[in-house]
C-alpha cells in the first residue's frame, strides 16, 4: 500500500539508530522520508534496513537526553540490548499533528531541536 499524503511521505514520524550510531529519519510507514511505497523485503526494525541507500548520518552532541527531550513520550522511546536508545517517536496516534492542529507547535518544536544537529562526515 502506498502512503497518502505528503505529512505521512515527506515528514519524520521518528529516528533510529544503527549499529554504527548513524542516524536515519522514517516516516508513518517506517520507510525513509521521501518513500511513498511499501515493501514486504524492506523494514527499518531490521538492523541492515536500507543500509545500500545513503538515508544514515551521524551527529555530533545527540545525546540520550536531547533524544528523550525530543521523544513524544517515554513510551515513544525504544533501547536495544545494550539499554542505549535505538529508536524515538515523535508522536504519537493520539499527539499526531496531521490529526489535530493544536499539537503542529509541540512537532514542530521537536522538528527545530533536530534540524540544529550538527552532521560528522
Amino acid at each position: 500500500m502506498a502512503l497518502s499524503n505528503f505529512f505521512r511521505i515527506n515528514l519524520p514520524y521518528g529516528i533510529k539508530r544503527n549499529s554504527n550510531n548513524e542516524w536515519i529519519a522514517f516516516n508513518r510507514e517506517y520507510m525513509p522520508l521521501g518513500w511513498s511505497k511499501i515493501s514486504d523485503k524492506f523494514s527499518i526494525h531490521s538492523e541492515e534496513a536500507f543500509s545500500e541507500n545513503p538515508v544514515y548520518t551521524k551527529y555530533k552532541a545527540l545525546t540520550e537526553l536531547k533524544l528523550i527531550d525530543i521523544a513524544s513520550s517515554e513510551n515513544s522511546i525504544k533501547y536495544d540490548t545494550e539499554g542505549k536508545i535505538s529508536m524515538i517517536f515523535l508522536y504519537d496516534d493520539k499527539t499526531n499533528p496531521s490529526s489535530n492542529k493544536d499539537y503542529w507547535k509541540d512537532y514542530f518544536d521537536k522538528i527545530e531541536k533536530l534540524s540544529i544537529l550538527i552532521a560528522i562526515n
